[in-house]
Formats: structure tokens, sequence, C-alpha cells
């Protein structure tokens, strides 16, 4: 089912924000109008003004990483030590610094005294635990095990943030240094270049082809910096705009796939990322086929995601897990022969979580060994541009004083 984004007013009359899965926009208005709220705005998550777009990706979520990786951690020892449920959500309302995680918790603590079950209690949330963490909840409910499950949860929320983590670390620094790298270029282009294209204009030099371009682009610069202010701009509406274009990202996806380094590295990280969500799942007595449903939105790659669907009808169909995914060409062999083992052995859930294992073990080594390629390769480019700039305007200099000596 398509991923609405909402905004709607509880009885209160505060803004809620979130997302959830519906067959189309009308019934999750009615889906808001049953639990007391007005509707105020049902669009699909793909698309929305740029300004609310942009503003959900600047502020982060209530519940989202760190937060809640603790939250659920402080939940499952809290239960585990005898607590009762209302009494330790009660005790994690004062934990968050954010408001809007309080208010949640709050909202989930008085649906709990009100007779509703965790695992509803979330789901009222209106998206701010996923699927995931809902079927996750209602499993462990179902098994009388709700504070083992919680800290199964936690554990794997805090791999998936560590994961997620050492990817976004890996690609902080190249960056950084290229931000830094072009507004120095900016600088001697706009700024140093043009006074000594004045100069050699005065002394009437014949530069090399190479100097006389560089010092045109320098004028050019220095000539259009309300255009090169403009760019930002015009670069963030470009990418919000194609943020919203589904077939756009749908072809990036496969573009990206398609890389041979790149594309690999990328099969790898989703496929541990749908190995842990499943061994998780099914390790929660969750159905094989609900926990692929929920797996199918943890990818991040909408090419591999379209797979997945694929993957869960030909399983509804009677295929085995391992034959199904091998017939879709995008997961690694490696991948597809262990849950194969795993299914002939009647060891799924442990052969996933396990493959999970070697993929996040093998994604880091990959990321490490490409950061550390990355970083001098880039640093190497950036300081030959730079190099190449300054040479280009000291050189006539240095042909000039050889001609006048």
């Amino acid at each position: 089912m398509p991923l609405f984004r909402y905004q709607a007013l509880n009885a209160r009359g505060e803004l809620l924000e979130g997302q959830l899965e519906a067959a189309s926009a009308a019934e999750l208005a009615a889906r808001l109008q049953e639990q007391g709220h007005l509707p105020v705005q049902v669009v699909l998550a793909g698309t929305g003004t740029g300004l609310t777009s942009w503003r959900s990706l600047l502020r982060p979520a209530p519940f989202a990483g760190e937060r809640l990786v603790r939250f659920t951690q402080q939940l499952a020892t809290l239960l585990a030590a005898g607590q009762p449920l209302d009494r330790a959500l009660g005790i994690l309302m004062a934990q968050p610094d954010e408001p809007a995680a309080r208010r949640i918790i709050a909202d989930v603590r008085d649906a709990v005294r009100e007779g509703a079950s965790l695992s509803a209690a979330l789901e009222r949330q209106h998206g701010a635990f996923s699927r995931l963490y809902v079927n996750m909840v209602r499993a462990g409910e179902a098994g009388g095990s709700l504070a083992p499950t919680l800290q199964r949860l936690a554990d794997y929320l805090e791999r998936v943030h560590r994961l997620r983590a050492r990817v976004i670390n890996a690609l902080v620094y190249p960056a950084i240094l290229l931000v830094m790298v072009g507004l120095s270029l900016l600088f001697l282009l706009g700024y140093v270049v043009p006074q000594f294209a004045a100069m050699y204009d005065s002394l009437g030099a014949d530069l090399p082809w190479f100097s006389r371009t560089v010092l045109t682009v320098g004028q050019w610069v220095r000539a259009g910096w309300i255009v090169l202010l403009a760019l930002p701009l015009l670069a963030v509406l470009t990418v919000e705009r194609l943020r919203r274009d589904l077939v756009f990202l749908q072809r990036l996806d496969g573009w990206l796939l398609a890389r041979p380094r790149l594309g690999a590295l990328l099969a790898r990280l989703e496929t541990a990322r749908l190995a842990r969500t499943l061994g998780t799942l099914l390790g929660n007595g969750v159905p094989l086929i609900t926990a692929l449903g929920i797996a199918r939105n943890v990818l991040s790659n909408r090419v591999l995601a379209a797979q997945l669907e694929t993957v869960i009808d030909e399983v509804k169909n009677g295929l085995s897990l391992a034959a199904a995914l091998a017939r879709t060409k995008g997961f690694p062999a490696l991948a597809i022969q262990m849950i194969q083992v795993g299914e002939e052995s009647g060891q799924l859930e442990a052969m996933l979580l396990k493959a999970a294992d070697v993929f996040e073990q093998d994604t880091q080594a990959s990321i490490e060994r490409l950061l550390a390629a990355l970083v001098p390769a880039v640093t190497l480019l950036l300081a030959l541009v730079i190099g190449a700039v300054i040479l280009s305007v000291l050189a006539p200099i240095y042909d000039l004083t050889n001609a006048v000596g």
C-alpha cells in the first residue's frame, strides 16, 4: 500500500504530523476521523510543498535513531524489573527533552490506562512507530514475553542505527572537504584571479591559452556573483522537485545498482538490512508473509523493494523464500544460499540473523576501504585543481620576469 504523509488536529487542538500506509488518501482521512482527529492535509509521502518537505528533513522525528533505541531499552528494563506498563510509561515521560516525544509517550500511557494494548496504543501514534516496531510488540504481547521482545527490538534498532551512522560518517569528511575547497576555489576565481587579469591587461602580456581560460572564468565569476548566490537555491529547488519524481527516483536507484562496485555495496547493505529485519520478526513469531511486507518498507532502494514485492507474491504462491529471491537477480548469491540452508534445516531465523552479521561486517569493511581510498583521491584531485588555477595565474609573471631579465 502507498505511504501517505498527513497533518491532523487532535481533540486538544494540537497539530499532529506523521506517515501511515493506506489504500487511498480518503481511507486515511476516514481513519483519522474515527480516531477523533480532524484531517488537515493528506498527501503521498513523496509529494508535498517544498517547505513542508524540507522542514520534515531538517527536523528529526520525535522517535528516531538513538532516542527510539533508548526508549525501547528503558521500557524493556522497567518491564523486566516488574513495573506495570502504565507506570513504566509514566517514568519514561520525564526522559525525553523533545516535547513532541513526551506528548507521544503520554498519549500511549493514556491509551494503555483506558484498556488498549501497547501495540494498539503505539499504532495510534500517527506513524511515530514503524510497522516493524508495532508488529514486534504485538508478537511479544501474544507470546507473553513483552520485555524480552522489547530488548531484542532495542538490539535490532541499535544495530540498524550503528550501520546507518557508519555510512553517514564515511561521507561526512569528503563532503566537508568538497565544500571547503569549493569555497576556496570561488574565492580564487572571484577575487584573486580578476586582480591578476587587470594587471596583465595593463601590461599587454601575451598569455598562454590555459591562463587566458582561467582568467576569463574568473571574470565570469566576478561578474555573475548574483547568479552564483542563486545557484544553491536553484539546487535546493531542483533536488526538491526530483525527490517528488517517483519515476526519476526509481531510475536513479536502478542506475546506482548497475554501477560495478557501488551497486554491489548497496546490494549487500540492503541485504543486511533485509536479513536482520526478517530474522528479528520471525524470531518473535511474525508470519513470513507479514514479515516480508514489513521488510519491504525497510529497504531504501526502490528497485530492490519492488523486487521484494514480487518475492512476496511468489512466496504466497508456494515458492520458497530462497527460490523467490534467486529469481530477482538483485540479492547476493551468498545470502540466498544461506537462506536456502536455513529453510532446509528449519533454522531460517538463525540463518537470516547470521547472514545479517556477515553482510554487516562485509559492508563495514567495504565502507572503510572506500573511505580510505576516497579521502586521499578527493584531496589529491582538489589540490591539483587549485594548484592548476594558481599556476595558471602565476606562470605568466614568471615568464614576464624572465623576458625582462
